[in-house]
This record gives C-alpha cells, structure tokens and sequence, in this order.
C-alpha cells in the first residue's frame, strides 16, 4: 500500500500565512463587531478610494457632462458638492460594515442615540449643518453674489456645509456661519430679481437755502455719474426739517449693485462741486452746551479752533473780569 507523504510548504510561504494570520486576528471579537488590523486597513482602503472616486466624479461632470447642459454655476456647485457628500457617505457606511463587520441597522441606532446628544450639546453645529443644505438647494445666494451680512459686505466665496466664506473689499475672509444666512435677513445685491436697484444718498443743507436749487444741484449730480441710469430718472425728494438742517434724499437707479459703495463715491463728489459751484451751504455739527452755574473761557488758537474751558472757584475769582469769560447764573 503506497502512503503519500503531506505537500512540502516552503519557508517564504509560511511567512505570508503567519503574517495574514495575525494581520486578520481579532484583537476586539465581540457579537455586534470584530476589529482586527486588516479589517481597519480595509476600513482606510475604503475611504480613500470613495476620496479619489468622488474626486474623479466631480472633475468628470464639471468638466465634461455638466457644460453640455449649460447648467447655472450656482446650480452647478450645489450638485457637485451633493455628489460629494453621497459618495464619501457611501464609503464611509461601506467602510464601516467591511472593516468593522457592523451591521447597518446597528449604525441607525447609534445615529438615534447622537441624535440626543445634538439636540443638547452640538445644537448649534446641527443647525449650521441643516442651514447649509438649504442654502445649497433653496439658493437664496450663490457663488459670486454680492451680500450685505450685518456689518460685512462683500462677495460670496465659498459655501460649504457649516459655514459661507465672504471675501469683503479689502480681500478679508470672512468666516459666516449659515446658520445666520438662514434666521437673520441679509441683503443680496446679486439676486436674479435685483437687476436694477434703487440707492438713496442722503444730504442736509443750511436753512435758508434755496430748496429748488438744492434740487436742481442733487439731480444735475446723479445725471453726471455715467453709472446712474437715466430711466428711471433720478429724483430728489425732502425728507424733512431737521435739527440743524433741511434733510433731502437722492434716490438714483443704478444696474450694477455690486458696486453700488463706489457709484455712491462718485455721486458725493458730484454733490461737493455742484454744492459749491452754487454756493449751497453744508452745515457744520453743532453742539449746545447747558452750564447750571461757574465760570467757562472761551479762547482760539491759531487755525482758529475754539476751545472751551471750564473753570474752578479760585480760577473764577482771578479771571472773572477777565475779556473771554462767561459767566452763566444759576438755574
């Protein structure tokens, strides 16, 4: 009877099954799921690739398929980034389940129990998030559009999930979170509706000033901006009687809201030269000084600024007599 001998296995094989081996051991073995040091490779193996498959992707449709439907830039970002977040989500579950071994519907209940822990600690991060994707699909901004939030003007950068990037004029990034785009109102010189707008340049002048020529004067500097469109014609209209000053208001139609600080720059110029080539008088602040009882002097210096200067009991009786002291009785 002929005995056959068992398959002689060389040292270099061994070497990779040991190897396999022990890079496949569970060092975590437990009934919902097994880690080991090849299923957590596998798990980084994964997202990379859903990395570089979502970087092809979109690089695919942007460059090739999306031109050919002349799809808008706005509209054509917000895909893109959708396309992104799906794929790295994928991979991401995938990985998961493959270098994990967890099951999904266990991954759901997970989700359930964070979803409490946002409702309480990370509240504001969930809003942002949610606020992001409606900025993506309801699209009240896009890419490009000039805005006005709070205090900062300037163009939209950049519109990511949790927050929107404004670049303002003078080239500085500001970080907004798109939870304040969603609950505040803000204003958006690039809306489609926003083609022609209407700004307003506020101006007082001197009582006693001639209103028809004043009116005259803020129409003739609207007319020579080449930015302000001749119809709607631009208009003047008296606000009211202030105190000190007669309060008027330049409303000029403009269809470049973008550069509406700029379009102003160049009315007031107008209205400077037009004001003094009609010899129309801009009144100086004033300030109404109330004294219940002492002494003030009232002095010039040499560029003819005047200085007031309260004086004390024992200044009082040296100056008092003095030219330039006031002397107010008590109230």
């Amino acid at each position: 009877m002929l005995f056959q001998e068992p398959p002689q296995t060389s040292f270099g094989q061994s070497v990779i099954e040991k190897v396999i081996y022990y890079l496949n051991y569970p060092f975590i073995n437990q009934k919902e799921f097994r880690v080991s040091i090849l299923s957590l490779l596998s798990l980084v193996l994964v997202i990379l690739v859903a990395s570089v498959v979502s970087r092809y992707l979109r690089q695919f449709l942007e460059r090739r398929l999306l031109p050919r439907f002349r799809v808008d830039p706005g509209l054509q970002y917000t895909l893109l980034r959708v396309v992104h977040y799906v794929v790295i989500i994928a991979g991401l579950l995938y990985g998961l389940k493959l270098g994990l071994s967890i099951d999904l519907t266990s991954v759901a209940v997970i989700l359930g129990f964070l979803s409490v822990g946002i409702g309480f600690g990370l509240q504001y991060i969930a809003s942002d998030l949610m606020s992001g994707l409606i900025l993506l699909f309801e699209r009240p901004v896009r890419i490009g559009d000039r805005v006005k939030v709070g205090d900062v003007e300037g163009r939209v950068e950049k519109i990511s999930v949790r927050t929107t990037v404004i670049i303002t004029n003078d080239n500085i990034a500001v970080i907004v979170p798109n939870s304040e785009l969603v609950r505040k109102q803000f204003i958006n010189w690039s809306y489609p509706t926003a083609k022609q707008v209407r700004i307003i340049i506020p101006v007082n002048v001197a009582y006693g000033s001639d209103v028809n020529k004043v009116t005259e004067a803020l129409v003739e500097a609207g007319r020579a901006v080449k930015a302000v469109l001749e119809a709607p014609a631009p208009k003047v209209r008296l606000k009211e009687f202030g105190d000190p000053a007669i309060k008027f208001e330049l409303l000029a139609w403009i269809d470049r809201p973008h550069n509406h600080p700029q379009i102003r720059s160049d009315i007031n110029y107008q209205i400077e030269r037009l004001f003094r080539q009609y010899r129309i008088v801009i009144p100086n602040p004033q300030l109404d000084l109330h004294l219940r009882s002492g002494l003030i002097r009232l002095s010039q210096d040499g560029q003819g600024n005047q200085n007031i200067e309260a004086l004390n009991g024992t200044e009082a009786e040296e100056t008092g007599g003095e030219s330039g002291a006031v002397s107010r009785p008590n109230q």
